[in-house]
């Protein structure tokens, strides 16, 4: 006999505390149960088999309204019992509480995880739900905008698809049900406010010495479809290096962690994450990085299978596919394998993948070097898209404020590169050097300034990108002419 498992369990007698085991089985992917045996496997044996052959069946049909087979076998003249439970296409309850086996435990859902649960069951995913009260003034037309320049780009929408209103893009991604509906995907992607209407949708970054000693930390809010770009601007700009080097003349600062891969991972983080749940969170420490989303691997997915050649499947359906139009994902479950290629070949060890608390962990291992034994991080007002937060030393005097230094005054120098890039969003730093004649620096600290204020974005890499100038950025420059 096999041991104890997630599809097997041993009981020396019946009880009708033991439907609940059923009901788990049911609703997960089936299972055996065998009564009149041991936990040590040896067959204890049963005085009554053919009476419970008879009670068992009419209890599990009665209780929870499924059939299960239930045999009688035979061992060294002691009869036990097999019962065989099949998974269930739909929800099944024992006495109104839903139970799942996980492993080799039974448990009882509840909350945010029955909800996931039921839409499993039902073939839909939480994305896909009708979000109550949401209406078509409550999304964003630039983050729309954004998607459809990225997904022209990328090759995956049509160019006319820049022509569109906002609310055809919503339909052709399915996004408005027949009723005219927003469903959450909707919402999260492309929300000027996604927490309105959710909890927990906002992305952490925490900077640490130790596990205890918090110097500062970042609150990423709004929409989903442009929070990979926040994140990676607000990582570059105060959380990670750029070691120089020359190759000739040339000046060289590439990201300390290949930008393609990282982007990779936290759109996995994005994607993926269990909503509602709880925030997504990164700590950088100076040694390493640890991501944590909620949401565990899918159901039917080992973690050997993860880690190798597996096919792609996104908890959330409408979310991924968004994603995967605007160029930012592909759709073969091969964004692992592309991490660890791209780790290793810049010299870096591979993400290590972990599934724990609930979620997926990544641990990232940062080059050794890159700090010394005196250097600090600065603490002090860390902002963001459309959020800021003020972070203490202790961390526990956070406060929120709508806006990103709104009213903030602008030098000649921050203008005059607006006005250059609003005309020509291709021009590179040495030609803002010429035209405007100031010194490198100058540049990299305007540009710095505009792009932490929203006024301008970077789309694409530092070699392919280009310049673009916002809805924030072209308002300011046509009131200040």
């Amino acid at each position: 006999m096999n041991d104890e498992s997630q599809n097997i369990e041993y009981k020396r007698s019946w009880s009708d505390e033991y439907l609940k085991w059923v009901c788990g089985f049911a609703n997960a992917q089936g299972g055996r149960i065998f009564i009149g045996i041991d936990d040590d496997k040896s067959v204890y044996g049963l005085t009554d088999s053919h009476r419970q052959m008879e009670d068992i069946p009419n209890k599990i049909v009665a209780f929870l309204g499924i059939v299960a087979d239930v045999n009688l076998h035979q061992k060294n003249g002691k009869e036990y019992l097999e019962i065989i439970v099949n998974p269930s296409n739909v929800p099944i309850s024992y006495k109104g509480i839903f139970y799942y086996r996980s492993g080799a435990t039974k448990q009882e859902l509840k909350g945010a995880a029955l909800q996931q649960f039921v839409l499993k069951k039902m073939g839909r995913s939480w994305d896909e739900i009708v979000c109550e009260g949401a209406r078509m003034e409550h999304i964003d037309d630039e983050a729309v905008a954004y998607f459809v320049r990225k997904g022209i780009k990328a090759g995956r929408l049509p160019e006319n698809a820049a022509d569109d209103s906002t609310e055809t893009i919503l339909r052709n991604l399915d996004l408005i049900d027949d009723e005219g509906g927003l469903r959450n995907a909707a919402i999260l992607l492309f929300g000027k406010r996604p927490s309105k209407f959710f909890a927990c949708v906002e992305f952490k970054i925490g900077r640490f010495k130790s596990e205890s000693d918090l110097r500062n930390q970042d609150m990423i809010t709004g929409n989903l479809i442009q929070m990979a770009d926040k994140v990676m601007e607000v990582l570059d700009n105060k959380y990670l290096i750029r070691p120089i080097h020359y190759e000739g003349l040339q000046r060289i600062e590439p990201l300390e962690i290949p930008e393609n891969a990282l982007r990779e991972i936290i759109f996995n983080a994005i994607i993926h994450k269990e909503y509602p749940g709880y925030s997504t969170q990164m700590r950088v420490y100076d040694d390493r990085i640890w991501l944590w989303n909620s949401g565990g691997l899918p159901d039917g997915i080992t973690f050997e299978q993860f880690m190798g050649e597996h096919s792609s499947c996104p908890r959330n359906r409408f979310i991924a596919r968004a994603f995967y139009l605007a160029g930012f994902i592909e759709s073969w479950g091969r964004g692992i394998g592309k991490i660890r290629d791209e780790f290793v070949a810049n010299g870096l060890e591979a993400p290590v993948y972990k599934e724990e608390m609930g979620g997926m962990s990544v641990y990232i291992t940062r080059r050794k070097g890159l700090f010394g034994e005196n250097d600090t991080v600065n603490d002090g007002v860390k902002n963001t898209d459309n959020k800021c937060v003020s972070a203490k030393n202790d961390g526990a005097n956070d406060s929120l404020c709508d806006g990103v230094n709104d009213g903030v005054k602008w030098t000649k120098n921050e203008l005059a590169i607006l006005h250059e890039m609003s005309k020509n969003n291709d021009i590179t730093y040495i030609q803002l050097q010429t035209k405007l004649k100031i010194s490198e620096p100058t540049v990299r600290r305007s540009i710095k300034r505009l792009r932490l204020n929203m006024m301008i974005v970077r789309e694409g890499s530092d070699k392919s990108g280009h310049w673009y100038v916002t809805e924030k950025g072209k308002n300011y420059l046509q009131t200040h002419k």
